[in-house]
């Protein structure tokens, strides 16, 4: 199921101790990487209801702009979006991204 949220009326992003180098370290994707994702067209936005139990998160799959495909999972706290995890996009979800870029 896919979904729209309002994250061009966020105030920024969420980069504390917690999630600062997480990202880097697990898959080498900087926080540079995940914001760009946001800003590029098209992206593909989903709810992850299996792991919103406590909290409201969202996928997104998109691009870096030096055309990197990644996979994002985030969530909204306090107007501002924190990246929980980022990665490159598998082979699933390369297909789900480019059947949206053909209709884009």
């Amino acid at each position: 199921m896919y979904c729209m949220i309002m994250y061009n009326v966020m105030d920024g992003f969420d980069w504390d101790k917690g999630n600062k180098t997480k990202n880097w370290s697990k898959h080498r994707v900087s926080n540079k990487e995940c914001e760009e994702v946001f800003f590029n067209r098209p992206v593909v936005i989903y709810r992850d209801i299996s792991h919103s139990k406590r909290e409201n998160r969202f996928g997104i799959l998109g691009k870096t702009d030096k055309q990197r495909l990644l996979c994002l999972i985030f969530t909204v706290r306090k107007e501002k979006i924190r990246v929980i995890s980022a990665r490159d996009q598998n082979k699933k979800e390369r297909i789900k991204y480019e059947k949206t870029r053909k209709t884009d």
